[in-house]
């Protein structure tokens, strides 16, 4: 097959050139190209499909049926790989619950997906970590929660074993004191709030401890422009630590939760309106590593109730990239290739995997995105309910 008239973008910037796909690979890119099947692109984006390291199933309820959805949701909105988290329900911390997941993800089809294990057991004692990660685990993911010998024994198996620490800095005695930023706003609504060094504490607690056992830790959800500002700083001082940022962030403050909405009921919290401001300049002055779309569905009993007894979360998968390229593409705040670099590259580099460019010998995990379309979303479960997002993903995985 020859995609034609496809403007190709990578990391590595946009070129309008046809591509030969022979046997599921790219086996030549240029002009003219010819084959038995052409897919006329018509102007279409080609691109290489998404990663996306933090995503959770339907209530984070780990089941077969919750798996196929997300991967589902994924082919529409142009994400190819997932990597699904550890703190579900069961919780992926023993053989069994791995054994059962992988179970679950062995039917998925066009998608696919990867397990983090929980390096926290529910009695705060560690998972085996070994056998876990023999078994197919691409990463340790913990919470901050743990206390100083746990931690460094989780790092003592990262460095062993030579995988990112996928870690959640939070701080327990004070995420379970509120439910949304500690600032005007949940003043205003009356709503006990979290302070913001709830994070910070601990991102500032795990770089060192990075930086003692010379080892990779992948911040998950960073909400603070301060923790940011640490975790660059870090990396600058050749400290091997990244940032990963929900596109949520990037563009709502914690004035979307005005009005009691639920939508905007995250973990982490939404920050302050002169915070989300400094997230997209940490975003434009490449700052943050990874974006995601921060994926946890709710179902509508867990969400339509009182702000305070609400669950955690708002869907992203299934509009991953149109609303990446409205809100930050067609903006203006990032470039296509910029992009690609946090929701592709850089994100796969984080499993030891390489993804992000169109290249000859490398499987056609591509997908078509017209920005010429545009729709307004219709999703109860989403932050941007109603909103038009531009870009429709056309063809996912073309593997012919």
């Amino acid at each position: 097959m020859v995609i034609s008239n496809a403007v190709v973008c990578d990391v590595n910037g946009e070129k309008e050139v046809d591509v030969l796909i022979e046997n599921g690979l790219i086996t030549k890119i240029g002009h003219n190209l010819e084959s038995d099947e052409i897919l006329d692109a018509k102007g279409a984006y080609l691109l290489p499909s998404l990663v996306d390291t933090n995503v959770r199933v339907l209530d984070s309820q780990l089941n077969a049926k919750n798996i196929l959805a997300i991967s589902e949701e994924a082919k529409h909105g142009g994400v190819g790989h997932i990597i699904l988290n550890a703190d579900s329900t069961p919780a992926i911390d023993n053989e069994v619950v791995l054994e059962f997941a992988q179970h679950g993800i062995s039917g998925v089809d066009g998608v696919k997906i990867d397990l983090m294990l929980n390096a926290l057991k529910e009695d705060m004692t560690l998972s085996n970590i070994a056998i876990l990660l023999k078994k197919g685990v691409v990463a340790p993911f913990m919470s901050t929660i743990a206390k100083n010998n746990i931690a460094i024994k989780i790092a003592e198996y990262a460095k062993m074993y030579d995988v990112t620490i996928f870690c959640k800095a939070e701080d327990n005695s004070l995420i379970n004191a509120g439910v949304m930023l500690d600032g005007d706003v949940s003043s205003k609504l009356g709503l006990a709030g979290i302070p913001e060094l709830s994070e910070v504490l601990h991102v500032s607690r795990m770089i060192e401890i990075a930086k003692y056992f010379d080892i990779k830790i992948l911040f998950k959800a960073i909400a603070s422009p301060r923790s940011v500002e640490l975790i660059a700083k870090a990396k600058k001082e050749g400290v091997k630590v990244s940032c990963e940022v929900s596109i949520h962030h990037i563009i709502n403050s914690d004035e979307a939760c005005e009005g009691f909405n639920t939508m905007a009921k995250l973990d982490p919290p939404l920050a302050c309106h002169e915070d989300m401001l400094k997230l997209q300049e940490a975003l434009k002055n490449g700052d943050i590593d990874i974006l995601t779309t921060l994926h946890q569905p709710s179902s509508p009993v867990n969400k339509e109730v009182a702000f305070y007894d609400a669950a955690y979360g708002c869907t992203g998968l299934a509009y991953a990239l149109p609303l990446y390229y409205t809100k930050l593409v067609k903006s203006g705040l990032i470039s296509m290739s910029e992009l690609l670099q946090m929701t592709s590259r850089n994100p796969a580099q984080s499993i030891k995997l390489l993804a992000g460019s169109i290249e000859v010998g490398q499987k056609a995990d591509l997908i078509l995105f017209d920005t010429k379309v545009s729709e307004v979303l219709k999703d109860i479960g989403s932050l941007y309910n109603n909103q038009e997002l531009s870009g429709l993903v056309s063809r996912v995985n073309v593997t012919i």
